[in-house]
């Protein structure tokens, strides 16, 4: 029987192991989603924590119930380890490690090349490796086929390569790892058959690409199409500010157009594990070829501003009040990058608490999401949202507009209110 004919009998069987490297907010709910579908599921990571939390049928991601973890651990499906010398065990893995930017906003696959690294040592005939991390178009055949032809292997005869891009929206209550459509990109058509087999009890809907690299380059035109947009929409927010209009107004009345319209909203900035992020990966490669992504940098340049639009914000309002920056007391109410989540990566609002304090703020925050955080070195506390805190404050910045905020109570007690979500809206007008 042939290496193909094996996988796609193990995949109608339910009888494949899979292996999934990173337990995080990709990794976990993939893996997780896996092992329901009747598939063993071989969790990877290398931290002990994490590693011992899904073992003890523990969850620490929001998306993901502590209770199905615990009935897959319990039922013998999902196990965790940080033992990488074991993923030749597994017939199926799929890479789901964080792809970041280095300070110089230039891709960092470090952990990409970690995992090849690994799999240069255990990968085998008959296993099939999905490449789940977000990076940039190439990366699958430059990183991971130069291993299959290390270990002696062909893709698509002996073993199997593709590149199917993580869709995930943390806190999105409707569309979640099972039910969001999935892209699948093969090395070669026996590759693409082979992972649609595998994924199909997995996912409801398998989207099919000729390429790993078109499998790349639809992830990063789906999140650059989101930050070019909120690049504009965010810009309108200044121009509003400027002419002295409601921009949620404007918004609003123009999201009424039944056609050729998409509404788009403005925030404190961009936030996340892919919009911030994503574009740049594909900016990165196309200066490699000598083009320059000119959308791509200007919604970077405006959406980077936004933290600083929004300092300049309260600083107009506590002048309104004949109060300077320094030595005003700042309450935030809400850190994280978008509502309902405990998320902190990228998010804008850290940055718009870095820039108040610059200028000498003392600032103080309440979020039911983020107990604490540490910032520049000193450990913040959230603060419990009682009419004597927001009182308090010289000014309160909403930065994330999280569902179990007491609005009213902010609206009635606030001496002065920043509101960068328009949490406010039918409540009151900034002031």
């Amino acid at each position: 029987m042939s290496a193909e004919s094996e996988l796609l009998a193990k995949a109608e069987q339910r009888t494949a192991v899979f292996g999934v490297m990173g337990l995080g907010y990709v990794g976990l709910p993939l893996a997780v989603e896996i092992a329901a579908s009747g598939y063993r599921v071989l969790g990877f990571d290398v931290n002990p924590r994490v590693v011992e939390g899904v073992n003890a049928g523990r969850s620490h991601i929001i998306d993901v119930p502590g209770r199905r973890v615990q009935e897959l651990v319990s039922a013998g499906r999902l196990e965790a380890t940080g033992e990488l010398d074991r993923l030749g065990e597994v017939d199926a893995i799929a890479i789901c490690v964080p792809t970041p930017l280095s300070k110089t906003r230039d891709p960092d696959i470090s952990y990409v090349m970690a995992a090849a690294r690994s799999l240069s040592s255990t990968l085998r005939a008959g296993q099939a490796v999905i490449l789940e991390s977000t990076t940039y178009p190439g990366t699958t055949r430059e990183l991971l086929l130069p291993v299959f032809e290390q270990r002696g292997l062909t893709p698509g005869k002996d073993a199997f390569l593709a590149f199917s891009p993580e869709r995930v929206d943390p806190g999105n209550p409707v569309w979640h790892t099972r039910n969001t459509p999935k892209v699948v990109g093969g090395l070669t058509p026996s590759c693409l058959r082979v992972v649609l087999a595998l994924y199909r009890p997995v996912f409801d809907t398998l989207v099919p690409v000729s390429s790993p690299e078109a499998a790349e380059l639809v992830k990063l035109l789906e999140n650059t199409f989101r930050s070019v947009n909120i690049g504009l929409v965010n810009e309108m927010a200044i121009v509003c500010d400027k002419l002295g209009v409601d921009v949620w107004e404007v918004i609003e009345a123009a999201a009424t157009k039944p056609f050729g319209f998409m509404k788009f909203t403005p925030g404190p900035g961009l936030g996340g594990h892919c919009i911030p992020v994503d574009p740049h990966y594909l900016a990165w490669k196309m200066r490699g070829l000598n083009y320059k992504t000119r959308f791509i940098e200007v919604a970077a340049e405006v959406n980077a501003e936004m933290p600083a639009f929004w300092a300049r914000q309260v600083a107009a309002r506590l002048n309104d009040h004949c109060k300077p920056v320094r030595g005003s007391q700042i309450l935030v109410v809400g850190v994280t990058y978008k509502k309902d989540v405990d998320d902190l990566r990228e998010s804008p609002v850290l940055d718009i608490m870095r820039l108040l304090r610059a200028q000498g703020a003392k600032l103080s925050y309440h979020d039911p999401f983020v107990p604490e955080l540490v910032e520049d070195g000193e450990v913040l506390r959230s603060v419990p949202l009682t009419a004597d805190a927001v009182r308090a404050a010289d000014c309160v910045v909403i930065g994330t507009d999280h569902s179990g905020v007491d609005y009213d109570l902010i609206c009635r007690e606030a001496q002065a209110i920043v509101d960068t979500r328009n949490a406010l809206r039918g409540r009151v007008k900034q002031r």
